[in-house]
């Protein structure tokens, strides 16, 4: 007789089911020693990860339970029960009902098999939410795409809330499960035109940086542009003078240039500036937020996938993930809405203008001086 954890030929061949299942069969098997107990039990048939057993549940809640001393007699009501689920589980044999009974251990532990079931049906069901999520931030073809990633983001907050009740607290309520690394956003050629144009015009036009604090450096997907633009508001913030050569200056002392980001190189970039700061600055962090939602997803769907998070770690991970998500949307609705600007006070006259030197006249070269 072989170890129980021995590998077996069948072994090799047919994988294990998950527990889940064997929690499934006990609870089934419980109802058919006890069928008035079907309706009593807080499950649906979508909580089942076993359509057939989802089916066997809603089929004993239709057929009437039998009398309990003419059940314990004969089998009538087990074949009307497998007679009612075989259009939704065609491939139910007729003896399963009785397999179902030999895997109930203990009859009267069918809530703590219940318990079992719904925390695996939860876990299921965030995990289809954050998929969604990833998929909608992806979705290249959105007419609005930061509209439909949020509202697929606030049906997953909405989910983890409402699961939030049925799975009481304990300690160590913060998933173990190490952490996804971020995924580096894609410097694609878009995204680094629009960073560069907005280093550029930020500097031709510094008063306009003073309202886009609803930028940050991490929102860019080149770091040397991020910190590129970590001096730009410094310089406007501390109210510098801000032009191409300050700049240059700045980073410089922020130990930027290097072989392959030339002094030269940065000069030309910020000398050539088109449009508007919050334009450029908008499809920025436009970006940052599709991208944090499909890193908030990956870290999401780690948890889901983690057999050994229990279902509370699991909405507590799950909902401080969408903090970050909820955080740079809130910047974006800063950027796409900025409040009206408060009227200027009688009497104290115009506050002094941000010094912005001259911009040098270069000739309009190749964005390929500086190493993205």
């Amino acid at each position: 007789m072989p170890h129980p954890f021995e590998e077996t030929d069948d072994s090799l061949t047919t994988p294990s089911p998950p527990p889940v299942h064997f929690a499934e069969q006990a609870l089934l098997g419980a109802l058919v020693l006890e069928p008035a107990l079907a309706a009593e039990v807080d499950l649906e048939a979508e909580h089942f990860d076993n359509r057939a057993h989802g089916a066997l549940l809603d089929a004993m809640r239709t057929v009437p339970p039998p009398d309990p001393e003419q059940h314990e007699k004969d089998t009538a009501w087990l074949a009307a029960v497998h007679a009612e689920a075989r259009p939704q589980a065609p491939g139910l044999p007729h003896t399963y009902l009785h397999t179902l009974v030999q895997a109930c251990p203990q009859p009267e532990h069918a809530p703590a098999y219940a318990w079992m079931i719904r925390a695996e049906h939860a876990r299921r069901t965030v995990r289809v939410h954050a998929e969604r999520l990833a998929q909608t931030a992806a979705d290249t073809t959105l007419p609005h795409p930061v509209d439909a990633t949020m509202k697929v983001a606030d049906r997953l907050g909405d989910l983890l809330d409402q699961l939030a009740g049925r799975f009481a607290p304990h300690p160590g309520s913060l998933p173990r499960t190490p952490v996804p690394p971020d995924a580096v956003a894609e410097a694609g050629e878009e995204a680094v035109d629009d960073e560069q144009l907005l280093l550029a015009t930020a500097t031709e036009s510094p008063r306009a940086v003073q309202t886009m604090r609803w930028l940050t450096p991490s929102d860019f997907t080149v770091p040397l542009y991020g910190s590129l633009w970590r001096c730009i508001t410094g310089l406007v913030h501390r109210g510098g003078t801000v032009d191409p050569v300050t700049v240059l200056w700045e980073a410089q002392q922020a130990g930027l240039l290097t072989g392959t980001t030339t002094a030269r190189g940065l000069l030309d970039l910020l000398s050539e500036p088109h449009g508007e700061p919050d334009h450029w600055g908008t499809r920025i962090v436009t970006r940052a937020l599709l991208h944090r939602a499909r890193t908030v997803s990956d870290r999401i769907l780690a948890f889901a996938d983690d057999p050994a998070t229990t279902p509370y770690q699991l909405l507590t991970g799950s909902r401080r993930a969408l903090v970050d998500v909820s955080s740079v949307h809130a910047r974006w609705h800063r950027a796409t809405s900025p409040p009206p600007a408060p009227p200027a006070a009688p009497g104290r006259g115009t506050p002094p203008a941000i010094r912005a030197g001259p911009v040098p006249a270069t000739v309009r070269k190749p964005r390929t001086g500086l190493a993205r």
